[in-house]
């Protein structure tokens, strides 16, 4: 049966639970929110790299730990020889799977068209991140990179996922990693199919075959959970997080460096206006927001950009205060009449734009348009697909966007704030322009003692709070859900590991 006519079966099943017995054939299949972008997705292209690190497809020369510390994943060590020079040196007897070795010479070929234009793998976000002046190889087993300015961060930012050590690719290997798992297909927006590794070094990998089945929608995801049709959710329903469990599923539940938070359009529109995002924030019920749209799953109210607990993070609480938002509106020039808020002569209007593929999205946004409207701020929303949104934002047709962004996914604070509000951020939909903001984040990357970048991401964070350059709304714990029996698994607080060698199903 089709994965089409899958889902279709599945929508028409009873509400009672039906949860697998067992893995058909060894097989395991993940429902996630989105799909992959072509039928060979690059991994260095885009954001393909973190679902064929999910998968374990592709690995990196860094890794991040549990505990968010930087570890050597296929290097054997790394070291600083110059500011701008880091020598990475390869573990001995790494092979892709086409079964021909890595070597650094292989690295080198791997990592050099993510700054070329002209290929399939150029990613102009990863290009920044790495910053390379040249890479190069000293012997077969070590890659020496130069940075074109020193950059504290660059140890870390080898653990991006889109910075995949691949071989040259073929018919049957196009994406010729190093993993426990080979890439099989890839249906865009549908399916990513991978198959086990029985050569890999750690060890043979659990299952013969993953499958990760792209459901938008998340209540027809819980469905298909509930049918049996897929073995495993990524980002389960909150509000149903806790009734799943009493039916015998396993739920994961653990806090992640993601945030909910909102791009505001600072380059037109009423939240050109510092003042009038200041006040915006204001009046958002960050605490409400939680209870309502998380059910008590796991969410906390953020007051800036990194959880607290998680090393970065400055000491900034939420505010939640309607008559300091009204006190704003009114410095910004704007009047209230008959419970409205008017500015430049017309009705203060505020369109809000998110999409659907992770539950709490759109009540997040409903709840921010209740939450204006009660102080006489209309508002309006807009659900529709990712890409979509983000162009609202960029075009000018919409004033802020609600996203859902790891902010350390490299484990280091800058390179998520330098892709959102850097003025030549490669994600700076809102068009955020703030000098003094450009300079802290550039001294943030060439500074290497540690309490000195702490006191530069604090100042970052402050900034941030006082512009309303962006909205923090909350920090949330991801919720996963999965058949009874399965083992090696546990929620990575950057969502960018999902299967190991280890990842099984046990009886």
């Amino acid at each position: 049966m089709s994965f089409i006519s899958k889902l279709a079966l599945a929508a028409l099943v009873a509400q009672g639970p039906a949860l697998p017995a067992s893995a058909q054939d060894g097989s395991f299949t993940i429902s996630v929110g989105f799909g992959p972008t072509a039928e060979v997705p690059d991994p260095r292209a885009g954001y393909n790299g973190w679902m064929s690190n999910q998968t374990g497809v592709t690995e990196t020369l860094m890794g991040i730990d549990y505990e968010l510390n930087l570890y050597p994943r296929l290097a054997a060590g790394i070291a600083q020889s110059s500011p701008t020079t880091w020598r990475v040196t390869l573990r001995d007897g790494l092979t892709f799977h086409d079964g021909t070795s890595v070597t650094a010479q292989a690295v080198v070929d791997a990592i050099v068209p993510i700054s070329d234009e002209a290929h399939a793998g150029y990613n102009a976000r990863i290009a920044n991140l790495l910053d390379l002046a040249a890479i190069s190889t000293d012997g077969d087993q070590i890659v020496v990179f130069t940075t074109n300015s020193p950059n504290a961060a660059f140890p870390w930012t080898l653990s991006e996922p889109g910075i995949a050590v691949l071989g040259a690719a073929s018919n049957d290997y196009p994406i010729n990693a190093t993993g426990p798992y080979v890439f099989q297909e890839a249906i865009p927006e549908q399916l990513y199919r991978v198959a086990a590794n029985t050569d890999y070094r750690l060890g043979a990998p659990g299952f013969e075959e993953v499958s990760v089945v792209a459901i938008p929608d998340p209540g027809a995801s819980a469905l298909a959970f509930e049918a049996g049709e897929v073995d495993m959710v990524i980002n389960y329903p909150e509000t149903d997080f806790a009734r799943i469990q009493e039916t015998g599923a396993l739920g994961f539940a653990a806090p992640t460096a993601r945030l909910y938070f909102y791009t505001v359009n600072a380059a037109n529109g009423p939240t050109a206006n510092p003042l009038v995002r200041r006040a915006i924030s204001a009046a958002i019920d960050r605490q409400g927001i939680v209870d309502a749209a998380l059910s008590g799953v796991g969410g906390v109210p953020a007051g800036t950009v990194y959880p607290a607990g998680m090393g970065w993070a400055a000491e900034i609480d939420p505010v939640y205060d309607p008559a300091l938002a009204e006190q704003l509106l009114a410095e910004a020039g704007a009047t209230k009449e008959g419970g409205t808020w008017m500015l430049d002569g017309a009705a203060l209007e505020i369109d809000i734009v998110t999409y659907s593929s992770r539950a709490a999205l759109p009540p997040t946004a409903e709840l921010t348009q209740a939450f204006l409207q009660a102080i006489g701020v209309t508002a309006n929303v807009r659900v529709g697909e990712y890409g979509a949104s983000n162009d609202a934002i960029a075009n000018g047709s919409a004033d802020m966007f609600l996203q859902a962004w790891v902010t350390t996914p490299q484990g280091d604070p800058g390179a998520v704030l330098e892709a959102l509000l850097k003025s030549t951020g490669g994600s700076n939909a809102g068009g955020y322009n703030n000098p003094e903001l450009d300079q802290l984040l550039a001294d943030g990357r060439t500074t290497f003692d540690q309490e000195e970048r702490k006191a530069i991401y604090d100042q970052v964070q402050d900034i941030i709070a006082a512009d309303a350059a962006m909205i923090p709304v909350f920090h949330v714990s991801q919720t996963n859900v999965a058949r009874p029996g399965l083992t090696g698994y546990a929620v990575h607080p950057t969502e960018t590991y999902w299967i190991t060698h280890e990842t099984a199903l046990t009886e």
